[in-house]
């Protein structure tokens, strides 16, 4: 009997075209007040509440990897949804978990995880309101359920796509691949040592603590937002720079212009690429934050973020739509797409095999 042969998708986030058939067309009922509804490449919605107050809500699974420690797991489970939170320029106030847990997770483990996601939330200001917490068959590790972060704030500190402008400077913090180094300084810090040399080793594993963009994003939006200062920001997380960028332009339904020569790649970052043969530019960087503002006040937000210790720099500009989204590099112009994969998960799923972690010796 013939059968239809189906394709498997590719692992991560559905493609742009997947979510633009599939998802977008069917969003429930209609709402005046939702002012930004799901987009590919957005990382918050908007709902106006009234009276000048807005809302921001984002959504993420609440991925959590035990290997790298209690405290380090919780600490990049809730800091990767308060960091897409930011990037609407309100500060993150609420959260809300569901941890769906594997059959066989100890309460000692339950209680190690909830404390450390505890203490991470007080030290952002984050009150946790409401949840679910169960053990299911066919839960594991690193995808523990789901979480949604809420952020209140008045609306001329809201930062969405639609302020996004043709000249419009194109900032970046802290350079590219910050994630994937910093996953795998944490992850193999003897195995990278022999591999690149120690003092590398140690500077992979401390980009772990810089993979969040909620310091970059409030500080960034404290310049001004809108015709003020900064048009958009976007956490650069699955598919990297490259991924994040062609977003950004298709969020603000813009073209854009960047130099990738002036992306910076931290030493650390450049070895660990090398070493795994991974596109740095393509590769998963939370923590490096994409920030489009209005060309006059860009030294002012470099200078802001950079008094407090977080790198930035100009990278590209803001082009018209009909200009498409194009990157230079060695001084030759090309056409950017968006990554069709993240090379992070292979490499890093091949590392595992050569290198199998002992989850008991890192809690």
């Amino acid at each position: 009997m013939y059968k239809r042969k189906v394709s498997t998708p590719a692992p991560g986030k559905i493609s742009a075209q997947t979510f633009r058939r599939v998802i977008r067309p069917h969003l429930g009922a209609s709402s005046p007040s939702v002012l930004v509804g799901p987009e590919n490449g957005v990382d918050a919605g908007i709902v106006d509440l009234g009276s000048g107050r807005m809302m921001a809500l984002t959504t993420d699974p609440f991925f959590v990897m035990p290997e790298f420690g209690w405290r380090r797991a919780a600490w990049f489970a809730v800091h990767i949804l308060a960091s897409d939170a930011c990037t609407s320029g309100l500060r993150p106030s609420y959260l809300s978990i569901d941890l769906n847990l594997p059959p066989d997770m100890p309460d000692q483990d339950l209680e190690a995880l909830w404390l450390a996601v505890d203490c991470t939330c007080c030290d952002l200001g984050l009150a946790i309101v409401t949840g679910h917490t169960g053990r299911y068959e066919g839960c594991a590790y690193p995808m523990l359920g789901g979480a949604t972060v809420i952020s209140l704030g008045p609306r001329n500190r809201l930062v969405m796509p639609s302020m996004i402008r043709p000249g419009d400077a194109i900032l970046i913090t802290k350079g590219a691949a910050i994630e994937t180094a910093g996953m795998f300084g944490a992850a193999f810090p003897e195995q990278l040592a022999e591999a690149i040399g120690p003092d590398l080793a140690r500077e992979a594993d401390a980009l772990f603590d810089q993979m969040s963009v909620v310091r970059d994003a409030l500080e960034a939006a404290e310049v001004g937002t809108g015709d003020e200062g900064i048009s958009s920001m976007h956490d650069s997380t699955e598919r990297g720079i490259w991924g994040g960028l062609v977003e950004v332009a298709d969020a603000g339904s813009v073209g854009l212009v960047v130099d990738r020569d002036a992306i910076p790649l931290p030493p650390a970052a450049r070895a660990v690429c090398e070493l795994f043969a991974i596109d740095p530019y393509s590769t998963s960087s939370e923590g490096t934050l994409l920030i489009t503002c209005r060309p006059h006040r860009a030294r002012d937000v470099i200078t802001r973020l950079d008094a407090v210790g977080i790198p930035a720099c100009l990278v590209g500009e803001i082009t018209p739509a009909a200009e498409g989204i194009r990157v230079v590099r060695g001084g030759h112009e090309e056409p950017l797409s968006a990554p069709e994969l993240d090379p992070f998960w292979p490499a890093f799923a091949a590392a595992l095999e050569r290198w199998p972690l002992d989850p008991r010796t890192s809690r």
